[in-house]
């Protein structure tokens, strides 16, 4: 394995496992002390073959996908709690075989396939919008205006169906705990009156307690609050981030240097649509390592200058206009070959990326506690022919 790690020339995910492990740890005392059970949202984190370090701290995953919900029994070893915004009539009972737990979206859905996921033993839930949240981005607002996720109380009646065990409410994104407190006040307000009628109450995913200012206190007395009010609640959190927060970064290379219009580009061999599309779609500037990053007003203020300097613009290898981010000041002049390297990106990133252009796909690393490497997986052309065979 280290002669292949030695051969990679082209991008890659460093996977750091002291620093997953950490995170493990983190979560797995938060789970002890709150009496929750913290499970893995495989949107945010995937990489099956770390599976095994994870069932050394959880028991079970979350899964929005046939095919999410498949690698949840084959590679995980467990059953999936399994949310979609809709189930397919032709997927529906492949899902609910692999599921423990199946919480529907709408009262219509649970009205047409009820009966037969009960068949295969799962725990039926619904998903519930408190029409609360306090997420700024409309793109990973959940409870946004006319959004598509939930049931709204009006649309409950007074008594639940019998089958109906849980609720699936999901409210943040990297959020703190202080934003959890808020959300269970609106939770509560608006259904509280249902809650003793249920077995489990499932929290979501956004709670980014492995983040350095997290107040993790907070979060154990409201969990401990809740259970006071609700003895008869299982407490379930699903958070995707905090799993792989801060675990490894994507490694870079600069492939050539272009000046226009006084703006100085370092185009790389990643792209930031196909191996970093959460930098655009959020959007937010990531943190290059041993590189300043440029605030606007800076930027626009010595914009004439930056031509020939060590202010880059960073562009992605794509055909996309749009392909790229900036500035960042680095501490001497880039050349063709330099190592560029952006941090925190196996968070979604890994689970998010497209072969748009066929570009060569970084491969991914795991950088265990003993310093070795391990070559996790390497992409080649038949990856990028085969998904359009």
């Amino acid at each position: 394995m280290k002669d292949e790690v030695s051969e990679i020339h082209g991008p890659y995910y460093l996977v750091e496992e002291r620093l997953l492990r950490r995170n493990l740890q983190l979560i797995s005392d938060v789970a002890r002390r709150a009496d929750v059970e913290i499970i893995l949202a495989f949107k945010a984190f995937a990489l099956w073959k770390t599976f095994p370090l994870l069932r050394r701290y959880i028991s079970a995953t979350t899964a929005s996908s046939l095919f999410e919900a498949r690698l949840a029994v084959d590679k995980f070893g467990a059953k999936a709690h399994t949310f979609s915004p809709a189930y397919t009539d032709d997927e529906a009972d492949q899902i609910a075989a692999l599921s423990s737990h199946l919480t529907f979206n709408s009262l219509s859905q649970y009205e047409r396939l009820h009966e037969r996921v009960r068949r295969h033993g799962c725990s039926i839930g619904l998903r519930v919008n408190p029409e609360y949240s306090e997420v700024g981005t409309m793109l990973y607002n959940p409870c946004a205006p006319g959004t598509r996720f939930g049931i709204t109380a009006d649309l409950l009646p007074e008594r639940l169906p019998a089958d109906v065990e849980g609720f699936h409410c999901h409210c943040h994104c990297e959020s703190g705990s202080d934003v959890l407190q808020r959300t269970l006040q609106h939770i509560e307000q608006r259904f509280g009156r249902w809650l003793p009628q249920l077995r489990w109450l499932n929290l979501g995913g956004g709670h980014l307690m492995t983040r350095s200012d997290y107040d993790i206190e907070l979060l154990v007395q409201l969990m401990q609050q809740l259970h006071r009010r609700y003895p008869q609640l299982h407490i379930i959190l699903e958070p995707g981030s905090a799993f792989a927060w801060q675990t490894g970064p994507l490694v870079a290379h600069v492939v050539d240097i272009v000046c226009n219009s006084g703006i100085t580009t370092a185009i790389l061999d990643v792209s930031f649509t196909c191996h970093m599309p959460d930098c655009l779609e959020m959007p937010y500037m990531p943190e290059v390592r041993g590189a300043e990053t440029m605030q606007a007003t800076t930027a626009q203020t010595d914009r004439a200058d930056r031509c020939g300097q060590w202010v880059y613009r960073l562009g992605g290898n794509s055909c996309l206009s749009g392909d790229f981010m900036g500035l960042w000041r680095f501490p001497q002049k880039l050349k063709i070959g330099d190592e560029v390297v952006f941090e925190d990106m196996i968070h979604y990133t890994t689970v998010k990326t497209t072969m748009f252009n066929g570009i060569s796909h970084p491969s991914i690393v795991m950088e265990h506690e003993d310093g070795s490497r391990e070559l996790l997986r390497r992409f080649s052309y038949e990856d990028y022919r085969d998904r359009m065979d």
